[in-house]
């Protein structure tokens, strides 16, 4: 077995990319909890934890992907149904991340800003363990129908869907725009 270079943070940043197509191998779910447990170290207000997670694996699979087609329109479902249902059967995993819906927008915003944040380390540490994920915020999301199927609660917020899965090959980096010429900055 080759042994991989240690890599710099700033490395894993720069080469993660959104993987959409996953090999079928599966990945233990121990792993997916190991990095969930080091994803909540992200930043969060008051230390509220505002998180919570619904894991899709094995049978669990056809629940969410059956969710997800009961949102297509009758012409949607009949073009790509078949499809979908093994795209999404074929991904080893689909994590739900939720958090309450807050009635105070200053709570509301510090609480989205925490579970992206949890969203983004657990991206960074998957890639690290060469694990791809892809961070989903499609319409069905906002599908009451959907909503209830995969178990989320009424004055919950469906921050993310991610699909996760180990990859075979690696997109190419898309160009970023230097920060020189989104920065402003104020000396005096």
């Amino acid at each position: 077995m080759q042994e991989r270079k240690t890599q710099s943070i700033s490395d894993i940043i720069r080469e993660r990319r959104s993987i959409r197509d996953f090999k079928p191998d599966p990945i233990d779910k121990d792993v997916i909890v190991s990095l969930l447990n080091d994803a909540v170290y992200a930043p969060n207000h008051g230390k509220r934890e505002p998180w919570r997670f619904i894991l899709f694996e094995g049978e669990g699979k056809k629940t969410f992907a059956e969710a997800v087609i009961d949102t297509y329109s009758p012409e949607q479902r009949e073009k790509k149904a078949t499809d979908m249902a093994a795209y999404y059967q074929n991904i080893p995993y689909h994590l739900i991340v939720v958090m309450p819906e807050d009635p105070r927008q200053k709570k509301w915003e510090e609480d989205i800003c925490a579970t992206s944040a949890l969203i983004q380390n657990f991206q960074l540490l998957a890639w690290e363990k060469e694990i791809g994920v892809c961070w989903k915020t499609n319409l069905y999301s906002l599908e009451p129908s959907f909503r209830e199927k995969v178990g989320v609660e009424p004055g919950e917020k469906i921050v993310g869907v991610l699909h996760i899965g180990y990859f075979e090959k690696i997109p190419k980096a898309k160009k970023r725009t230097l920060v020189e010429e989104k920065l402003v900055t104020i000396n005096e």
